[in-house]
């Protein structure tokens, strides 16, 4: 069974990212890692290069098919206050992986507590007619029940949270960390 993907249990992210991987609630957490302050941490950058880092903004489904991407994403996310949002879509990818028909009621109850119920302590915003579809198609769970609502909250994204990524302070300074430092293993 595969898992969620988890940036602290990942050795090869702690090394590339160490402090994205670390939870993070504003930009300046993550601002030793931007201009290098020791060598451990230009090594770090050194190993995404120039080309990964600008894929990124190519595409939405790029960002968050790459580990790195999608942890730099979330660590934005997280400094906007508005994570809720790609941890709800991660819990759904996870969700659609499971097999076990009890293991599915499990974890479609947990998400809807988590993040569709209106009392939800990390509520997505979506409107009510999609929690109220969503909230009938969990009564009998399905590894598709939550493709509608995880398709909005995914558009969302993509429309709103993506490209404020890519506007970001955060996501400019990676960009021109990685050229610089590519230019320097060039010469």
């Amino acid at each position: 069974m595969h898992s969620l993907y988890d940036p602290k249990q990942d050795p090869t992210m702690k090394t590339r990212l160490g402090c994205l991987s670390k939870k993070s609630d504003s930009y300046s957490d993550f601002s030793e890692f931007l201009p290098p302050a020791h060598e451990t941490t230009a090594r770090c950058l050194n190993r995404l290069s120039t080309d990964e880092v600008v894929r990124w903004s190519e595409s939405f489904e790029h960002l968050l098919s790459h580990k790195h991407g999608l942890a730099a994403f979330r660590t934005f996310l997280k400094s906007e206050f508005s994570d809720e949002n790609i941890e709800f879509w991660m819990a759904c990818e996870e969700y659609k992986k499971t097999k076990s028909s009890t293991k599915l009621v499990s974890k479609a109850n947990k998400i809807y507590k988590e993040f569709i119920d209106t009392q939800a302590p990390r509520e997505v915003n979506i409107d009510h007619r999609t929690r109220e579809k969503t909230k009938q198609s969990l009564e009998d769970p399905s590894p598709t029940s939550l493709n509608e609502v995880q398709a909005k909250i995914y558009s969302l994204m993509e429309r709103d949270s993506y490209p404020r990524f890519l506007r970001s302070k955060m996501y400019q300074d990676m960009v021109s960390r990685a050229h610089a430092q590519g230019q320097r293993r060039s010469v």
